[in-house]
């Protein structure tokens, strides 16, 4: 803490005010687990991180959490002009690898954590929400009426979830075998949701419901950056990591 406020009095440092902040790791590692992170594309888990790092591997854990703070719900404040893909998805493992006493009688959906999300094909970014209360006409509305211009363009599938969300709405039927009609179509947030799937089943293995939202962040973001340098990704990372304070109890209560 080298620096003190002479108005309150209060050493402070430039890991002050970020999600940084109380953290006994060097600005080194902190840069090269930016580094790690930003820089492969189906993400990292916290055992490769801590192999890197030369770090505890509950600290990694929690620097890779804290990482992914900064990426929350980093998105455009412009809205998505379109066309625009709307699609969900259902993130989890499958029902059939289970043990007969922890199997949800739920149907093919099981309890798979639904995600919804859009992507813009004027800009190429994607935003993404984890649903847990379900995905409900209601609540589909209310997630694509933040970002979508009121003219633009809505392709979606046949799902009664997205009836009357949008003026300009078409979609694809893809039970009965339709997935391109034209311009119809919803194949590129589908390539998004395999990248964050292949991250679930070949990374990480699991992603928990409560913390299932930080990983759609990160691959939000990824995608979103994927065309900017390295070093203009990471000068992104540490200015979004500024105001966001995560603490250990707070991860994991």
């Amino acid at each position: 803490m080298p620096h003190r406020c002479r108005d309150c009095r209060k050493f402070f440092s430039v890991k002050t005010g970020t999600v940084m902040q109380n953290s006994k790791l060097g600005y080194r590692v902190w840069a090269v687990a930016i580094y790690l992170m930003a820089n492969h594309p189906k993400g990292m888990s916290s055992v490769q991180l801590h192999k890197e790092l030369g770090i505890t591997q509950k600290t990694a854990w929690f620097l890779a959490h804290r990482i992914r703070e900064g990426w929350k719900l980093q998105t455009p404040m412009q809205h998505f002009i379109g066309p625009v893909e709307a699609d969900e998805t259902y993130v989890g493992g499958l029902e059939k690898n289970k043990h007969a006493k922890k199997k949800a009688r739920k149907g093919p959906i099981g309890t798979k954590t639904p995600v919804v999300g859009m992507k813009d094909r004027f800009s190429n970014h994607v935003y993404a929400r984890v649903m847990p209360d379900g995905v409900t006409m209601d609540s589909v509305y209310d997630f694509l009426s933040e970002k979508l211009h009121g003219r633009a363009k809505l392709y979606t599938d046949e799902s009664r979830v997205y009836t009357n969300a949008h003026h300009y709405h078409k979609k694809v039927c893809h039970s009965r075998g339709e997935f391109v009609r034209g311009d119809v179509h919803t194949n590129g947030l589908e390539s998004f949701w395999s990248m964050l799937k292949r991250a679930h089943k070949g990374t990480f293995h699991y992603m928990s419901p409560k913390h299932l939202q930080r990983y759609a962040d990160e691959f939000a973001w990824k995608h979103n950056v994927r065309k900017m340098s390295i070093r203009t990704q990471m000068q992104k990372v540490a200015r979004s990591l500024e105001g966001k304070i995560l603490t250990w109890k707070k991860l994991t209560k």
